[in-house]
């Protein structure tokens, strides 16, 4: 054999080989770039759940944090209205010492009350206000009786006051019950 056919044999082969090359790191290519997509669909798939999971966590935290606010308004509002027949009875008791000539045990009582109330104030409790002669609102006032005007002027406004309302921040925990003028 001569030369040439040699080198065109060889050349051949080379060939051959480089072609089973290519077509093997065509081959190699393609299932990495399967591999790749596989793999971007996972990591995906992963950061989906975790971005639920995140917004899922981040929910609880506010519901959380909202029941903890209501629970701890919830159990002010039942200690303040619990509280609310002793402040009654303080005043109650205060005008009944009054008519005595006991003036040191007025005098403890005024103190006593004073503190208690002023308390209960520093932790959000406000009297609502009525008296007589304001107009009768059935959103703020209770009304338990309702008699005849004693003047024109009094027709629909608050006659009495039989009992004082109280609210707790924005919201009325025990009405004041009124008598009103018809």
């Amino acid at each position: 054999m001569s030369d040439k056919n040699i080198n065109k044999e060889e050349d051949i082969e080379f060939e051959n080989e480089n072609f089973i090359d290519e077509e093997f790191d065509n081959q190699e290519i393609e299932e990495e770039k399967d591999e790749v997509e596989v793999l971007n669909e996972e990591i995906a798939k992963e950061k989906n759940n975790f971005l639920r999971l995140f917004a899922e966590f981040e929910n609880y935290k506010k519901r959380t944090s909202k029941e903890r606010i209501e629970l701890f308004s919830t159990a002010s509002r039942e200690l303040m209205s619990a509280l609310l027949p002793l402040l009654d009875d303080f005043e109650r008791g205060i005008k009944e010492v009054e008519k005595s000539s006991d003036k040191d045990l007025l005098e403890g009582m005024k103190l006593i009350y004073e503190k208690f109330k002023k308390t209960l104030e520093q932790k959000g409790l406000k009297e609502v206000e009525a008296k007589q002669g304001d107009s009768f609102d059935a959103e703020l006032h209770e009304a338990i009786s309702q008699i005849p005007a004693p003047s024109k002027k009094l027709k629909g406004k608050i006659i009495d006051v039989i009992e004082k309302g109280y609210q707790l921040g924005n919201t009325i925990i025990r009405y004041p019950k009124v008598v009103t003028g018809n």
